[in-house]
């Protein structure tokens, strides 16, 4: 390694050794350790009479020992916050109030991603569980774009709505909530990204992420933010009397909405989050939603619902509407009750993802080619002709992966750029990209730290790309250099299912608690081939014997995919997450390989 790839700490120390010496993986990356104190590992584990693997692992995710059994056994009634404790609350509350006591239309506002899908059935659900009147609206993203636009919401108004909750959009809509106020509209936002110090006309801005909030509730997503609405309005409601002649809803069987929206959004998996997660995958497994039932049965899920299944199968059925067909599918799925229309709706998201897919596969070809023929130093910035507006927020994250670097993908229709922005750890993405709208080079913009949105005028491209360079001169150096962080090492022959039981009692598995990764040193790669389009499957094994199954996803075609279908003998350092394999009544233990190392002189 050379001297210019050591990094410090803070100008001084030097960063502890790599895992098993691998400076630079066959996918570039630095392998490190996440616990870097083994004491406090191994504290937890004699206090709370854990393994010793778990109580690293908690360690490595910052959990106390204090935490460990909130951690472990997360409940709501632990995590959740008075909802009134945030601003503009009890404003919402009183108008949603007045709204259904008054017979009044209430108008959900959704955006269409996952998070705006599941907060907008989740408060249709409950609006209706109470009695209100209401009707839900979409836009569609290439015609309308993201967030409130005027000539909707002022045919909400025509369509007899006194009031409109936007949810998951709303905090930067300053000239669409100013045409809404000046036609006697109300309008209450329910959102989480990032704000600006001036809001926009409004009876209430319910967002934890307002600048004059007190970082209370900063990282749920906006399903979390309307659950939390449903409480305090159903707490109101229960007080004025309002059940004496009704049922009061059970907000808890909308927890499947907000475990689904929570995940699907990539929001920490802590906290409030955590508990979002954990007690909404019980309520998931329970099938009481038509719509995610019938998601599940076209996606064949057959096994209990995990948080992969919410991120990573049920949650891109639920986008696809949004992407690549009518924005409204999603909303309409969950908050069906007829189960053949939920199946009807299941099976066109369920075809649209796979016209996604082929999408997606077209366009991220395209500006992978483009950025490598540009390397980033701090940002990656692709811009094409035609790039569908539904898939350039999936191409983006696929560049973060690929280059270690903010990303940001604009695809051009004619003189207007729709372009969507993911980022890594110590850069605020939304921040700079509403930065660039303050500053003109936007027509419009926001987001959260790790996504944003925006769009901008052909004209206006190149501008922007000097600006979110310079802004992002911030990163510090060591940032940019990809790391891979591992749990600790483990034998082939150790990987039993004893120790995948053990691991799972720690999901659900997210963005703030990533799966337990680990690594083998010195595996043999006996038999591989391809699986599926982009898959390898191999088998694994050691000195000893020992054998293992694993398989590395999209890997046909990178030098991960090329080392294990060789099979020239040659060892290989192995990273990969252990998931226990009951498929066909077998009980073993099979590994998720996510990077390789050359076994010798990997770290030079």
């Amino acid at each position: 390694m050379s001297m210019a790839s050591i990094a410090t700490r803070q100008g001084a120390a030097i960063e502890a050794a790599s895992v098993l010496g691998v400076d630079r993986s066959l996918s570039g990356k630095r392998w490190i350790e996440r616990c870097e104190d083994s004491r406090l590992g191994a504290a937890i584990a004699q206090a709370h009479g854990l393994p010793e693997v778990l109580g690293r692992v908690l360690a490595g995710r910052g959990v106390g020992i204090d935490a460990v059994d909130g951690f472990m056994d997360p409940k709501l009634r632990d995590s959740l916050p008075d909802p009134s404790r945030f601003k503009d609350m009890d404003r919402a509350v009183e108008r949603v109030i007045a709204a259904v006591r008054g017979s009044e239309t209430i108008a959900v506002f959704g955006d269409y991603d996952v998070d705006g899908a599941t907060s907008a059935a989740l408060l249709t659900r409950f609006f209706a569980a109470v009695g209100a009147k209401t009707t839900v609206y979409v836009p569609d993203r290439r015609r309308e774009g993201y967030g409130p636009n005027a000539p909707a919401l002022l045919e909400l108004k025509r369509r007899g709505a006194s009031v409109v909750v936007t949810v998951d959009c709303g905090t930067s809509a300053h000239e669409a909530l100013g045409a809404a106020r000046d036609a006697g509209l109300d309008v209450i936002v329910v959102d989480h990204h990032v704000a600006e110090a001036a809001l926009p006309p409004a009876i209430a801005i319910v967002n934890p992420n307002r600048l004059d909030e007190a970082g209370l509730g900063r990282e749920l997503a906006a399903v979390g933010v309307s659950f939390l609405l449903a409480i305090a309005v159903n707490r109101a409601l229960r007080d004025s009397g309002w059940y004496k002649t009704r049922p009061e809803p059970d907000l808890r069987e909308w927890l499947d909405l907000v475990a689904l929206g929570t995940v699907a959004d990539v929001v920490p998996l802590t906290g409030l989050n955590r508990a979002f997660v954990a007690q909404g995958l019980q309520v998931l497994a329970r099938r009481r939603n038509p719509g995610l039932v019938a998601l599940a049965e076209t996606a064949n899920i057959a096994e209990a619902p995990t948080a992969y299944h919410l991120g990573f199968i049920l949650g891109p059925r639920v986008n696809a509407g949004g992407r690549v067909g009518e924005s409204d599918l999603g909303v309409r799925l969950l908050s069906s009750d007829d189960p053949a229309e939920a199946m009807q709706l299941a099976r066109r998201l369920h075809a649209l993802n796979d016209e996604r897919r082929a999408i997606e596969a077209d366009v991220l070809a395209a500006a992978e080619t483009a950025v490598a023929a540009d390397p980033p130093d701090r940002i990656a910035f692709a811009v094409g002709a035609g790039w569908h507006p539904g898939v350039i927020g999936i191409v983006a994250s696929r560049l973060v992966e690929r280059f270690g670097r903010p990303a940001i993908v604009i695809g051009l229709d004619g003189d207007t750029g729709i372009g969507s922005g993911r980022s890594i750890s110590g850069f605020d993405l939304g921040s700079a990209v509403i930065a660039a709208r303050q500053a003109g080079l936007l027509v419009k913009g926001g987001g959260h730290a790790m996504a944003a949105g925006l769009t901008v005028t052909r004209d206006r491209v190149e501008a922007l790309r000097q600006f979110l360079g310079e802004r992002a001169g911030q990163i510090a150096s060591s940032a940019l250099v990809p790391r891979l962080a591992l749990d600790g090492s483990v034998r082939i022959s150790g990987a039993t299912v004893e120790l995948a039981q053990s691991l799972a009692r720690l999901s659900p598995f997210g963005m703030g608690n990533p799966e337990p990764r680990f690594a083998i040193a010195a595996a043999r790669v006996a038999f591989a081939d391809v699986v599926g389009t982009d898959h390898v499957r191999c088998q694994l094994t050691d000195e000893t014997g020992a054998r293992i199954k694993g398989i590395a996803f999209r890997a046909v075609g990178s030098d991960l995919g090329r080392a294990l279908l060789g099979r020239d003998g040659q060892p290989l350092h192995i990273a990969g997450r252990l998931k226990r394999d009951s498929w066909q009544g077998r009980d073993r233990v099979e590994l998720t390989i996510d990077d390789a190392a050359l076994a010798y002189g990997s770290g030079a």
